[in-house]
């Protein structure tokens, strides 16, 4: 059970995952030693799965974000295809859907052709896909993989 103090840490290590125990024990009050135990704890019940650097997807040329509405001919409980979309590089998110389709896939690429050639050499040798539907941002607003833990503080 994640407490108060727990919550306060992984809101923190959300925002600065590079931040030093020390430094993380002063921002909830508690001893470098408590504060490295209870991320330590959290790391082996996997509430914590690991630590990235967030690069900017335009100045790394993978500007282009799209969506893409995958259908399938697998039946429902499978998932082989969404297993096998999870292995291409370019694919950032697989979602199982429930409706008409089976899976939303969030990429990024370079660019348009960059697209046309992960949909014609990666997603079409997948079998099972019967059908896909594509989507392209035009502009990203907000993209976080930042979690709000305010319900987990009011316990």
């Amino acid at each position: 059970m994640i407490d108060n103090t727990d919550a306060k840490i992984l809101d923190i290590v959300q925002q600065d995952a590079h931040l030093s125990n020390a430094a993380l024990a002063d921002r909830v009050g508690l001893t470098k030693t408590a504060v490295f135990e209870r991320v330590r704890k959290m790391e082996q019940a996997g509430i914590i799965q690991g630590y990235a650097a967030r690069l900017d997807p335009k100045r790394v040329e993978k500007g282009l974000v799209a969506f893409i509405f995958v259908r399938t001919e697998e039946p429902f409980a499978s998932q082989q295809t969404g297993k096998a979309l999870t292995r291409i590089p370019e694919v950032m998110e697989v979602h199982n859907m429930a409706g008409e389709d089976c899976y939303l896939v969030k990429v990024r690429v370079e660019n348009t052709d960059a697209l046309g050639r992960l949909l014609r050499e990666k997603f079409s040798k997948i079998k099972a896909i019967r059908s896909t539907r594509t989507n392209i941002a035009l502009d990203t607003l907000k993209e976080t993989g930042y979690l709000p833990l305010d319900s987990l503080r009011k316990r």
